[in-house]
């Protein structure tokens, strides 16, 4: 049989909608990594003023974005990965090869990403639990939800574990994990005088970041983390949960449930960080666990409203537009960093390190609103967004058709 991507009528909106939704929320959280130094991300105090207005963009971004819109993400790769693989086998095609071959020009993508534009990158962990997630895609529903938060915990485990363990670290051991925290004057020089200089100078950071972000980040924390989220979405996908199938009622009570479970642990957390001023051996370890088992509820609280939304006003012109983000949601994802890497990087305008966090929420706005506008308007004209295209012609082998 004939090889093709899924057409336009088979897609399911409340999915692209979703997909859209989460592409431009990453965003409010990766441009904290685009603008300053690595270490601000995780501990705000290791770099930029905390005071005031910034301070306060700090707690609403953390509260708010911080992690939820990756969890989405994630729970939609492993949704995508059943109904991808279940058409194929409908087609009567070999969806598993077909998978696979998908999957590692992703790899390749993300690695191109991660290497040559910004160390941020999540292509690669995704492409990595996505050739193991597959062999999971037949069982039942229930068994993969309880899967998937079992491998969810792992990660948590170990930070509890190594947390406790502190004490009893080499000496070099803790000096790289405080590099890593709270870095030294002489190490915030280095990234800042690298990211603000010439593409290649960019490389003394952007590439053991990356390594470090492929290894021992995804090993301890993002590939567990990732694995037991995409399980969850394919149980949740095969529930019929992320395809709006069900009722009003059901996606209100999974709203008030999930939000009034996440939000409490995630203002816990910062409330209990601030309290202990973000030190290394309470924010680092027990810390960053109310966010990150706060964030699964948040996550799906978001879920639920977004269902809400599609089932609501479908033809409705915020559901058309997130879903237009949605299906270009590779397309946007790459053209965040394009745009951003431009604005802070120096082979571009050179604000790293510049732009205090009320500024960066600034840039998101128009970059939001730049790729809500866009979208729809390349989709009138074209099947796909042009990464889009490029990832299914590998894919399938074959020159898409482009134009509509």
């Amino acid at each position: 049989m004939k090889m093709q991507p899924t057409q336009f009528h088979e897609r399911i909106v409340s999915i692209d909608v979703l997909r859209g939704f989460a592409v431009l929320g990453i965003l409010i959280m990766n441009i904290q990594s685009f603008a300053m130094i690595s270490a601000a991300y995780l501990n705000p105090t290791a770099y930029g003023n905390l005071t005031g207005a910034n301070r306060w963009v700090w707690i609403l971004s953390h509260v708010f974005a911080d992690t939820k819109f990756w969890t989405i993400f994630s729970l939609l790769f492993g949704a995508g990965i059943v109904l991808f693989t279940e058409r194929l086998k409908a087609k009567g095609i070999n969806s598993i090869a077909l998978h696979y071959r998908r999957i590692l020009w992703l790899l390749i993508f993300g690695l191109m990403h991660a290497y040559l534009l910004w160390s941020g990158d999540i292509l690669v962990a995704y492409s990595v639990c996505g050739l193991l997630t597959v062999l999971f895609r037949n069982l039942k529903p229930k068994s993969l939800l309880w899967i998937g938060i079992a491998f969810f915990s792992v990660s948590s485990l170990l930070y509890l574990l190594s947390g406790f363990s502190m004490p009893f670290w080499p000496e070099e051991s803790l000096y790289g994990l405080k590099e890593t925290w709270l870095p030294s004057e002489e190490t915030i020089r280095h990234q800042l005088e690298a990211l603000r200089g010439s593409w290649i100078s960019q490389m003394e950071v952007r590439v053991p970041d990356s390594l470090s972000m492929q290894t021992y980040i995804f090993f301890y924390n993002t590939g567990w983390r990732t694995f037991g989220l995409m399980l969850i979405g394919m149980g949740l996908y095969k529930l019929g949960i992320l395809s709006a199938r069900k009722s009003t009622g059901f996606y209100i009570r999974m709203a008030l449930i999930a939000l009034l479970v996440g939000f409490p642990l995630v203002l816990l957390g910062v409330v209990n960080n601030f309290n202990h001023e973000f030190s290394l051996d309470y924010s680092f370890f027990l810390g960053s666990q109310f966010n990150y088992w706060g964030s699964l509820g948040v996550s799906l609280g978001y879920v639920a409203i977004m269902m809400l939304v599609v089932k609501a006003c479908k033809n409705g012109w915020i559901v058309k537009s997130l879903k237009a983000v949605g299906q270009m949601a590779f397309t946007n994802y790459l053209m965040q960093t394009i745009i951003c890497t431009f604005i802070f990087y120096g082979h571009g305008l050179g604000f790293f390190g510049k732009i205090e966090r009320t500024g960066q929420i600034l840039i998101v706005l128009p970059v939001w609103t730049f790729q809500m506008i866009v979208s729809p308007v390349w989709l009138k004209y074209f099947k796909y967004g042009p990464f889009e295209w490029l990832w299914r012609s590998l894919t399938y082998w074959k020159l898409q058709p482009m134009k509509k």
